[in-house]
Order: structure tokens, then C-alpha cells, then sequence
């Protein structure tokens, strides 16, 4: 990572846990010279009042994002969601009522303060099936194929690393997998000079990704089913968007009775195995040593 972006990170890593110190202390994410500034395109407004009121007072006034993930990823009972950049735990708490007991929510984030922050709010909503883990969404540190959908508010426009960030998503995904984020995207004909003038980094708009940038990296992470639709203006030309996108099965059944043998023979030794086709796979070794050596029972 580039010092640029080293410095980059720390200014939002700086700026979001003097909002989660202000929130712990009694005051609200957005009234501080040093904390993130947000007005009514950002934060818990964007949440039904149904939906605030179920959770802690200190998860949505740390509420910081420029959407509603888990009103449009259609979570289901059972489900295993991710939450990246998860602040004070607003979205993986909603996730959590969602999915069940026997579903799971993750949230990850890379501020010490919120995470302590999302901590106190899980003890405090009694929420059994949540998990909050440190790092960044540039390196999440789960295994691959094991989440079923990945949401997001208003945070991957702040990495310095946007195609690692997709990258990951993909990888973490089970195939089938999807994601369902709230980001801020900018108008194709911004430049990103124009997008810098209208807002800092911090201030979730001068790292936003055009629509059509947004689209191709999600496509050359190797999603499919691409949908990014605008919600509301967040500055002259920058929206709020929903962004949607799935991870396409890789893992099918053979297409023929002859790949499903050619499969389930492997052990042999062999290719085509008991078919007048049958070569060793090693080819110093005849057919019949092949078997032999396989210990399979082959003859």
C-alpha cells in the first residue's frame, strides 16, 4: 500500500472512532469537529422507525451510512451474512433478527472504537448470534466460500483498494453466493477531481466509484447479475445507490453419464476406466500396473 493511501486510511480510521467515542460518551456520530459529518441523505433516517426502535440507541446514532443493506439483500432464515464495515453494529444487529437463530451475521470493521462500541450494543440487543471480527475489507479474515451474502453501508467508497475489496467479496462467497450493498456512485461524466470537490473521503463522496467503474469491477472480480440503481442525491452528481450482484455456481454435476464415470473411476489410475478408451494416467506405467498400484480393485 502506497503512503498516499496508508494516510488515507488513517484519516478514516481516525475520523470514524472519534465518532464511536462521541456515541459511547452520550453524544451523537455527527456533532464533533474531529467526528464524520452527515445530514439527512446519511444515517439512522434512512431506517424505518419500526427498525430503530428494536435496537439500541447507541447502534443507530452511530448509524453513519448512506443506505438501508439489509432492507434490499432480502436476507433469509438461515442465512450466513457479512457486514463490512460494520461501525457500531446497526446493520449486523437487523441482519441478525433476519436470518434466525440459526443464521449468522459478521461484521468486520478496523476501528478498535466501534468495535468495542458494536460489542456493548450486541450485549445490550441480547443478540446470541452475532460475531464481530477486526481487519479490513480490503483483507477480510474469514475462509473462502463460506458466507451467503455480503452487505455494506456506505464503506467501500472509502478504500484505497476497491478492486481488493471485490475481490474479496467474491472469494468469501459461497457460489450463489450474493451481495447487497448501499454505496455512494458517482455520474459517469465526473471526473474524479469533480467527485474530489465534493466531499472528502471521510465524507463517504471523493472515493466514489462512476456507475459504469462500479459495474466493471464487479465484473472482473467475475460477478454476474450486475444491478447498481441510484436512490437519492447525496451531492451534484454523486447518489446514494442499491448495489446488487451474485457470485455464479461454479460446482455442477456432470453433464453426461460418461464424464460421471470418467469421474468416479479416477481412483484407478486410469482415464475411461473400463471402457476400450482406458489410458494410464502416468504414462511410464501400462493400464494394468496403473490398477494394481491403485489399490482399488481394479481389473
Amino acid at each position: 500500500m502506497s503512503e498516499q493511501n496508508t494516510d488515507l486510511r488513517e484519516t478514516v480510521r481516525q475520523r470514524y472512532a472519534a465518532a464511536a467515542v462521541q456515541v459511547s460518551e452520550g453524544g451523537t456520530a455527527c456533532c464533533g469537529p474531529e467526528a464524520i459529518e452527515v445530514d439527512d441523505n446519511f444515517g439512522s433516517t434512512l431506517y424505518a422507525a419500526d427498525e430503530r426502535d428494536a435496537l439500541p440507541a447507541e447502534a443507530v446514532a452511530a448509524s453513519l451510512g448512506c443506505g438501508n443493506p439489509t432492507a434490499v439483500a432480502d436476507l433469509h432464515e438461515g442465512e450466513r451474512v457479512l457486514d463490512l464495515g460494520s461501525g457500531g453494529g446497526i446493520d449486523v444487529l437487523l441482519s441478525a433478527r433476519r436470518v434466525g437463530p440459526t443464521g449468522k451475521a459478521y461484521g468486520l470493521d478496523m476501528t478498535e472504537e466501534m468495535l468495542a462500541l458494536a460489542l456493548t450494543n450486541q450485549k445490550k440487543a441480547g443478540a446470541t448470534n452475532v460475531e464481530f471480527l477486526k481487519g479490513t475489507i480490503e483483507a477480510i479474515p474469514l475462509p473462502a466460500d463460506t458466507i451467503d451474502v455480503v452487505i455494506s453501508n456506505c464503506v467501500i467508497n472509502l478504500s484505497t483498494d476497491k478492486p481488493a475489496v471485490f475481490a474479496e467479496m467474491f472469494r468469501v462467497l459461497t457460489p450463489g453466493g450474493r451481495i447487497g450493498i448501499s454505496d455512494v456512485v458517482a455520474d459517469d461524466e465526473l471526473t474524479p477531481p469533480q467527485r474530489a470537490e465534493r466531499g472528502d473521503y471521510v465524507g463517504c463522496i471523493a472515493g466514489a466509484l462512476s456507475f459504469a467503474e462500479y459495474h466493471q469491477g464487479l465484473e472482473a472480480a467475475g460477478f454476474t447479475n450486475i444491478e447498481i440503481n441510484p436512490t437519492h442525491a447525496v451531492a451534484d452528481g454523486m447518489s446514494s445507490a442499491i448495489v446488487r450482484a451474485t457470485k455464479p455456481t461454479t460446482s455442477q454435476a456432470p453433464s453426461t453419464k460418461a464424464e460421471a464415470k470418467s469421474d468416479s473411476d479416477s481412483c484407478c489410475g486410469v482415464t475411461a476406466c473400463c471402457t476400450p478408451a482406458e489410458q494410464a494416467t502416468d504414462p511410464a506405467t501400462t493400464v494394468v500396473e496403473a490398477k494394481a498400484a491403485s489399490g482399488c480393485g481394479c481389473n
